[in-house]
């Protein structure tokens, strides 16, 4: 507890560390207040109704921080930065020209690639605002657009999403943390209180002992995803001993640590993005003047609506996608180069080829307990709502990973700034 105060201390008489904190806190004060900035003309109740029946709704909701529920000029949140960054991540993968310039030129290539994704969520947020604008309008959440009306508030919408990615920008490099990470923090935070009152509501009206345990799981599932967070498989690894004149230099053992679950709530994010499109496309064509693509679109909604084939569903895609994202972020063979660049080795296993082979299978192993983690992860607030009935539960795994991931890389940093002043 001393520890603990004496950090708090130091953040407060530290003027560089305050003014971070300040510069953050003063960044995400401006963004809820953009959050609440409604587009005109809103008809509140089926826009409430509208999101409490749809998944797809209340995941935009969560990634805007209330944005889609007051229809407000950021409505699409970071949602957009996102994507594209997936996307970059994923070309990275497949374009040789683009792995190449992440690998040479290190720094600057990501910045580039950072770039890159900034220049790309543009034309994602405008199809992005211009399909959830005509789904809106067809749902008679908002009135019918005029071309110029739709094309204004398309620019609107577009630019408060460029405007929260700027924003998260500026956290990131003057602020403390990842910017783009707070902001969906906030937004998830934001929205506690009526989470809360939900909850309380439900508690009190509904079998006690129900909402009980739902609460102790919550509990076991926060300290589950702190320890898995933070799990790490630590592989030794020693320097080779080099002579140089009278000097012996090397021969130090440290260790390479693989965490548990290296692609962190992504695969949630890219799992949920796929198995929500039908959802768009049924919504979007269900009000269609053409009766057989309006009956289509209804059966497609009917069984997308199925609790069963949604929960396997996602499971599937989270566990695949966990795996499909590790590879992509985790390169063994350049891990392994590295290590026999700098003199370092795997005790019992041979530098080179052995070492990548080595690596690549040890990821392998532990991205499975990270991927069936997630997964659970993912699918428990539906298991969650099918015994207790309501819709408290329905995001609430994603929304607790995320808390809890940015809550934890927020102490580490704040903890590191402290750790580099004390020095």
């Amino acid at each position: 507890m001393d520890t603990f105060w004496k950090k708090i201390g130091i953040v407060f008489k530290d003027p560089v560390l305050k003014r971070r904190i300040f510069f953050t806190l003063g960044a995400l004060v401006v963004f809820r207040l953009l959050a609440a900035i409604p587009v005109p003309g809103i008809d509140v109740s089926t826009l409430d109704k509208l999101i409490n029946s749809s998944q797809f709704f209340g995941l935009l909701d969560l990634f805007s921080g209330g944005g889609i529920s007051r229809l407000s000029i950021v409505m699409l949140g970071v949602g957009p930065y996102i994507t594209a960054s997936i996307i970059m991540q994923l070309l990275t993968m497949m374009v040789p020209s683009l792995k190449n310039m992440l690998h040479d030129d290190g720094e600057a290539g990501r910045q580039k690639l950072s770039q890159y994704s900034r220049v790309l969520s543009v034309p994602l947020a405008m199809i992005q605002s211009v399909g959830f604008l005509i789904l809106l309008e067809n749902q008679n959440v908002i009135p019918h657009l005029a071309p110029f009306v739709l094309l204004v508030n398309v620019l609107v919408v577009t630019g408060g999403s460029v405007l929260l990615m700027w924003i998260g920008e500026i956290i990131s490099e003057f602020g403390i943390g990842n910017g783009v990470s707070l902001i969906i923090f906030a937004g998830i935070i934001a929205r506690l209180p009526g989470v809360a009152g939900q909850f309380a509501a439900g508690f009190l009206a509904s079998n006690i002992p129900i909402y009980l345990v739902g609460l102790a799981v919550g509990v076991v599932v926060i300290g589950a995803v702190v320890y898995v967070t933070e799990a790490e498989r630590s592989v030794p690894v020693t320097y080779a001993k080099q002579v140089r004149g009278n000097k012996v230099y090397g021969g130090v053992s440290t260790y390479l640590p693989l965490r548990l679950n290296q692609a962190g709530v992504i695969p949630i994010i890219f799992a949920l993005s796929i198995l929500l499109f039908p959802s768009i496309i049924g919504n979007f064509f269900s009000h269609s003047s053409n009766v057989m693509v309006a009956t289509y679109a209804t059966q497609l909604l009917a069984w997308v609506s199925n609790q069963w084939i949604y929960g396997i569903g996602y499971f599937i895609l989270v566990f695949l996608f966990t795996y499909f994202y590790t590879a992509v972020t985790f390169d063994p063979q350049q891990i392994s180069e590295n290590l026999q660049k700098s003199g370092a080795f795997i005790p019992g296993v041979r530098p080179g080829d052995s070492t990548m082979q080595y690596l690549a299978r040890v990821v392998t192993r532990i991205t499975l307990v990270g991927a069936l983690f997630l997964g659970i992860i993912a699918v428990l607030p539906l298991i969650m709502q099918g015994f207790t009935g309501g819709t408290t539960f329905a995001i609430g795994g994603t929304a607790l990973l995320i808390v809890v991931s940015v809550v934890l890389d927020l102490v580490k940093k704040v903890d590191a700034q402290i750790a580099m002043r004390e020095y």
